[in-house]
């Protein structure tokens, strides 16, 4: 089970549209250089450090007709292609060079849903990505594998 970086998604204030971005230094404790959820002194709380996405997962949901979500617009970090991101829930993982560990399920909420559309919530339940934690510090940019460890 191995995928790819197919897109990074950077937002340095709450409620702007996340920005794509070619690649993005990660920081062990701290979460992604740029990204609003990042804590300077390395006290990142469990989950909040980095969020995935499956393209697969977007596409599933466009296909099914209710809803059209953009990879932006989902405010995940990293869009993935190629490896079911909710496998690796409790799992350590890399992206790259980067070690990071999967932490929970990113379920959406109503907030998601105001800056999106209405049904976006029941569209992607269990298949919104996930919550991780970063372990080491390095460069992640876009082709670069997703790899269980």
């Amino acid at each position: 089970m191995a995928g790819r970086v197919e897109a990074i998604f950077l937002s340095p204030d709450h409620g702007e549209l996340p920005a794509p971005v070619e690649r993005v230094h990660a920081r062990a404790g701290r979460g992604l250089e740029g990204n609003r959820y990042y804590w300077e002194d390395g006290t990142a709380p469990p989950g909040t450090a980095l969020t995935l996405i499956a393209a697969e997962a977007v596409e599933a949901v466009a296909n099914e007709g209710d809803v059209s979500v953009e990879p932006a617009a989902t405010r995940r970090n990293v869009l993935t292609r190629g490896i079911d991101v909710n496998e690796l829930v409790g799992k350590r993982f890399r992206i790259g060079n980067v070690e990071c560990e999967g932490i929970e399920l990113c379920e959406p909420c109503t907030t998601l849903e105001g800056m999106t559309e209405p049904g976006v919530i029941k569209a992607f339940v269990h298949r919104c990505g996930l919550n991780a934690d970063i372990l080491s510090d390095g460069e992640i940019s876009i082709g670069d594998p997703v790899t269980p460890v």
